[in-house]
């Protein structure tokens, strides 16, 4: 991992330079979801302090070891009865993708005196395997959620389709990036929305160049067990 993490560093550094970007506003997400209790300690102390996991199941010992020593994310399809364990761990939640899950994250997260910061998960790909809400369905989907307290979107998430040639990808995290700009022109949620959520190991470059803000890497940068 020691030499794994300066060599995705130059990649990233090297998309920005390509795009013109600045380095500091791309982060890093260290996907541990495939590796140990053991080699997500080890993450943590190589200074990547920002942790992906997908399902609570898997995340809890990790948290419970070591989640006072980073900043938790969770980018996988939350059930809505889920939503009581991840709320006040995870400080981002990238996967708001139905009306549901929302009223459950403001009800819970008002109890709690707390905003869960949200990405709006976009199935941009349209791929029957994805989760997501259809890109047409944002408008509306914004509009019922603009008067929910105690929830605040930082974000628009995508996945593209695993691709054999990178490139390809560059239409659905230009899409995800053109949504997200209009949502800022139009003040659709009444503040700016920042972030984008995008990018994994195959096709990480491709999306900074297209504006990512974060990146999920997983085996890239810490292997598979």
């Amino acid at each position: 991992m020691t030499q794994t993490i300066p060599y995705v560093e130059d990649r990233i550094a090297k998309s920005c330079v390509r795009s013109g970007r600045d380095r500091n506003e791309v982060h890093i997400i260290a996907v541990t979801k495939y590796v140990s209790l053991e080699t997500t300690g080890q993450v943590l102390k190589q200074g990547l302090h920002h942790i992906g996991e997908n399902r609570w199941q898997d995340a809890q010992a990790k948290w419970e070891a070591f989640g006072d020593q980073g900043t938790w994310h969770f980018i996988g399809h939350l059930q809505t009865n889920k939503v009581k364990d991840v709320l006040g761990k995870f400080a981002y939640i990238h996967s708001l993708d139905r009306l549901s899950l929302a009223k459950e994250l403001d009800k819970k997260a008002g109890a709690m005196g707390i905003k869960a910061q949200c990405f709006i998960q976009l199935n941009v790909s349209g791929e029957e395997t994805k989760y997501g809400l259809p890109p047409e369905e944002l408008d509306s989907f914004v509009q019922a959620i603009r008067g929910m307290e105690n929830i605040h979107i930082v974000g628009l998430m995508t996945m593209a389709p695993y691709e054999a040639e990178p490139e390809a990808t560059r239409p659905v995290f230009r899409r995800l990036r053109e949504l997200r700009d209009e949502m800022n022109r139009v003040r659709a949620l009444g503040y700016e929305v920042p972030h984008l959520s995008m990018g994994m190991s195959n096709d990480f470059e491709v999306a900074i160049e297209e504006g990512a803000t974060w990146v999920r890497l997983g085996s890239v940068l810490v292997g598979k067990e």
